[in-house]
Order: structure tokens, then sequence, then C-alpha cells
């Protein structure tokens, strides 16, 4: 059964606090406070960009054995990042961590020849992004985590104003068992077939766009089984939430096409060969709607991404 959506702050209230809240509230200050000083590519200051990726669980129990999970690889966050896997390390092999790793007759444990340029650039573009503050990694599980993280990071990231960017590609649970409705040990299959009352989790974009963050660029991701109403969700997404722009796509084509929705058009984005990035091609059209909207909002413009 699915109960009806809650409002935002009776969600928070309820929801168990944040684990190590005030030392993630410092690091993101800080992050925050360092960036928003820098000049960035074009002369004015740095853009900040919040990037979700990946999937939230919903627990059922407090202590929790079970719970119900979402489709996302985190791949697309990821990618972007570079431009919720981690960045830096969607190249590395997919198989066992082990397996990109030998051990030499003198026992000393090394990278394995065949993986070691992109073990080499991923490790180097990592040290490079973290050494020059430019990556802050927020990890998340639990539905709880993930907005509790999004309201703190969007309420610090306002102070940048229309430089700041949400990147919404996180998959976020549309239904949760709230915490004082959870059973606090591991649910028994003695007792029989579970039934179990949903709540809706409260849409947080609205509120993300009108009292958290009401001067970012917002995006948001649609993703959809069914094309005849992948359009018509999106629509309805920029409408009812006023993102600034929706990237569309189905389950089953999302690596290979995404579809671009704002109020004024429509763009198709494919993928040309195995070996392209769809990513970059989304981060480039983004970052100059997003230089569009700086220069919109503030007296000068942003010529070129940072």
């Amino acid at each position: 059964m699915v109960a009806a959506e809650e409002n935002p702050e009776s969600f928070f209230a309820a929801a168990p606090p944040l684990r190590d809240a005030d030392a993630v509230a410092a690091r993101l200050g800080e992050f925050i406070a360092r960036n928003s000083s820098a000049a960035g590519a074009g002369g004015g200051g740095r853009r900040i960009v919040c990037v979700t990726s990946g999937g939230t669980t919903v627990p059922l129990e407090q202590r929790c054995v079970r719970y119900i999970d979402n489709f996302s690889s985190g791949h697309r966050g990821a990618a972007s990042t570079e431009g919720s896997c981690q960045p830096y390390c969607r190249f590395l092999p997919d198989d066992s961590f082990l397996k990109f790793f030998d051990v030499d007759a003198e026992s000393k444990v090394q990278v394995a020849e065949c993986h070691a340029p992109v073990v080499k650039k991923a490790i180097g573009d990592y040290c490079k992004a973290i050494e020059g503050g430019y990556l802050l990694k927020l990890p998340f599980t639990t539905i709880f985590e993930y907005l509790q993280l999004l309201k703190m990071v969007a309420t610090s990231i306002s102070s940048a104003g229309p430089l700041g960017m949400f990147y919404l590609a996180a998959a976020v649970s549309d239904f949760y068992v709230p915490w004082d409705s959870m059973a606090k040990h591991k649910i028994q299959s003695g007792g029989g077939p579970l039934d179990m009352r949903l709540s809706q989790v409260p849409k947080m974009l609205s509120v993300l766009r009108n009292q958290w963050a009401p001067l970012a660029f917002c995006i948001s991701f649609k993703l959809e089984t069914d094309s005849d109403i992948l359009i018509q969700k999106a629509d309805m997404a920029l409408n009812k939430y006023k993102m600034n722009i929706v990237v569309a796509n189905l389950l089953a084509t999302y690596k290979e096409e995404v579809i671009i929705v704002t109020d004024k058009e429509r763009s198709t984005i494919r993928k040309m060969n195995k070996d392209e990035d769809l990513e970059m091609q989304i981060i480039k059209i983004l970052s100059q709607n997003h230089s569009k909207y700086i220069c919109g909002s503030t007296n000068g413009c942003v010529q070129s991404p940072d």
C-alpha cells in the first residue's frame, strides 16, 4: 500500500540524523568558501556544481538487513563530473578489483601492465582534482542520507547565486518507510507474507528551486520505460518544479540517446560511436545554457565554462 505524500519538513523531522553532520558541514563550508573566492575562466567567479549520482536505498528495518533499491549505475554522474561508479574510477576494469593487480617474484604488489595506462590516468586526474580543491565527494546510501545531504549542499551553494548548478542525476526513491513506522530489528520470515505500507517521498525539487537555492541553475533527469509518456513527464517536471533543463531518457537506450528539454526546444543527443562519451555532449550543451543563464542573471557574462 502507498500512503499520501507528506510535507518536506515532516520528513526531515522524523528522519534519523545524518551521521557526522557537523564534519560534513565543515568540509562543505570550506569547499564552497574556497571556490567562491576563486576566479573562473571567464573572469567572473568560479561555477560550483552539485552532481548527484547513483541510487538511494529504502531501509525496511532500523537495524537494516533488508531494503528496497532502485536502478542506477552512477555512471552518468561520474562521467559528467570528470567533464553517486565514482568520478575518475569509471574507466577502471569492471571486474574484480584484485584482477588489475599483480604480485611479482619479490611479493610486491603492482598494477598489471595491461591496466597501467587507465589506472595511472585515473589516479593522476583524481589527485589533481583533490589537491586543486575542485572535488568534494559526499557519499550516501539511503533516501534519508541523500535528502539531508541535498538540503545541506543546496543551502550552502545558494551563496553562489546563478553561478551554482544542480545536476540531479541520482535515481531517487519515490516511496519509503517512515523511520518511526519501521521495524527496529530484522523482519522475521516466519510471520508469513509481508504487508507493508509505503509513504510517498516528498518532492524536494520544488523546495530546492524555491527555498534552498532559488537562483541556481537546475537540471533534473527523467528516466522512463514507456516512450509514449517520456516527453510529457519531462515537460511536467520542467513546468511543475521550475527546472531550467530536463534530460529525458529511456531505460532501453539511456546509454546511447537522451533528449534535452527546455522551455524553448527539445534536442536529441545520440552517441555516434562506442568509444564516444555521451556525457561530454550533454555537459557541453548544459554548460552553454548555464552561461546564457548567468548572463541573463548578472551584469557580466561568463564566456567560457569553468
